[in-house]
């Protein structure tokens, strides 16, 4: 194992001090940021990070259509299905990934720029509650054209290591609009984000260290003080926990997450598995 990073700042952010929000029976909503009525000044965004919501939707219910605008939305499925539709396209067929109608499963992410403006809706249209990730981040200038992608990441490869999910778009804030197109990311097999922003998960066994690459090394523009948040959903009925840095007094239960602070591009944090079972760990790496 290598040495902790001693020049890093960890503080925690414990799943019981999220704010927390439910609507209608049909929607049990975490909070690690400021988000509709939920407002705390000491959580607004997190670099370009500005929400982290761990939802839970029952079967047969969801966000009915609503406008987006100048920010990167993407969800990370945990359990059960999301259907996504969106002002931009008319239904596709189930299944199709890329900018087609799709009803996601556990391991597909989907991601939309709101650029200009874009309206969707995200229904749980199954008879099983749907279980996910809702994160925005803040891109790198407003007005940008709208766009989605959606992509499946493997369990397996997960199980091997920090599986990147986000990468910037390679072209950068100046891109053209035949490059916004292509949008090629900086990381190949990955969604591009409008963002000095990388995201990585990885499902941990137990007695085992991953490291995240900072910055995933030379990928990132902002090399010094990143601010990377790790965040343990809540997937194993509280049996899984992670410690990180090798530091005894830094170990996340699930719903836990961390602000990890004054840490460069390169640098290794580690992330130990240490509890009954696996652990499903999100790293949103930004500037």
């Amino acid at each position: 194992m290598t040495n902790p990073l001693a020049h890093a700042k960890i503080a925690l952010r414990r799943s019981s001090e999220r704010g927390y929000a439910e609507h209608g029976g049909w929607l049990k909503s975490f909070h690690t940021f400021s988000f509709a009525g939920y407002m705390d000044h000491r959580f607004m965004n997190f670099g370009s990070l500005r929400v982290l919501n761990e939802d839970r939707v029952a079967a047969r219910n969801g966000f009915p259509t609503h406008p987006h605008r100048d920010a990167e939305i993407f969800s990370y499925i945990l359990n059960g299905e999301l259907t996504h539709r969106d002002s931009m396209v008319k239904k596709g067929a189930e299944g199709t990934q890329g900018k087609s109608f799709y009803r996601m499963h556990r391991g597909d992410v989907q991601f939309t720029t709101g650029g200009t403006g874009i309206a969707h809706s995200e229904q749980n249209e199954s008879n099983k509650p749907v279980h996910f990730l809702q994160i925005w981040a803040l891109p790198w200038k407003n007005g940008l054209k709208p766009n989605y992608h959606t992509m499946t990441f493997s369990e397996e490869a997960k199980r091997q290591g920090f599986v990147p999910i986000l990468s910037p778009l390679a072209a950068g804030p100046e891109a053209t609009p035949a490059e916004e197109d292509a949008a090629v990311p900086k990381i190949p097999e990955t969604i591009p984000i409008h963002a000095d922003f990388v995201m990585g998960a990885g499902i941990i066994t137990p007695s085992t260290t991953f490291k995240w690459n900072v910055g995933a090394g030379e990928v990132v523009e902002s090399k010094k003080k990143r601010n990377v948040y790790i965040h343990v959903p809540m997937t194993k009925q509280g049996k899984s926990k992670v410690k990180l840095d090798g530091r005894e007094d830094v170990i996340l239960e699930e719903g836990d997450g961390a602000f990890v602070s004054m840490v460069n591009a390169g640098d290794l944090l580690q992330v130990e598995s240490i509890g009954e079972v696996e652990a499903e760990v999100i790293v949103l790496d930004s500037n």
